[in-house]
């Protein structure tokens, strides 16, 4: 069995390509019975799409994959905190578990009071210090 750290290391992979294309480095892996069903990282600007965050493109590859719109027995887990938009997309989803690196307190879901489908379980601060970093580093070089 694998563990929380081994799979956010896999997210942050997504999230360093992402950095490297010049998307905000937000990566994502969703996971099914210890495999990897989805993978993927921003590509609202490769895309020129505001709805292509990281959860919303592995959302859409695992439902494929799964061939339903239920992500239930699936873990996603994320380099940041999803946003507004994406956490209904899980809450609709019903995905079983997430797991987050870092927290976004400006655009993230749970400064905002929302929450995720009642059967979701959720993990914060894995990884915490490489995946706020790179977003860190990001911003720092493009002010």
């Amino acid at each position: 069995m694998f563990s929380d750290e081994y799979f956010m290391r896999l997210a942050l992979k997504e999230a360093e390509e992402a950095y490297h294309q010049g998307e905000i480095p937000v990566g994502c892996v969703v996971v099914s019975q210890n495999r990897i069903i989805a993978r993927s990282h921003n590509l609202t600007e490769t895309l020129n799409d505001v709805t292509a965050h990281a959860e919303m493109q592995a959302i859409t590859s695992a439902a494929e994959f799964l061939g339903g719109k239920y992500l239930k027995n699936c873990t996603m887990f994320v380099t940041l905190e999803p946003c507004v938009m994406c956490c209904g997309a899980l809450n609709w989803a019903q995905i079983s578990r997430l797991v987050i690196g870092a927290r976004d307190e400006q655009r993230g879901f749970i400064s905002k009071n929302l929450s995720l489908h009642p059967r979701t379980e959720m993990s914060t601060g894995i990884l915490e210090a490489e995946c706020s970093e790179i977003v860190k580093q990001f911003f720092r070089e493009r002010r």
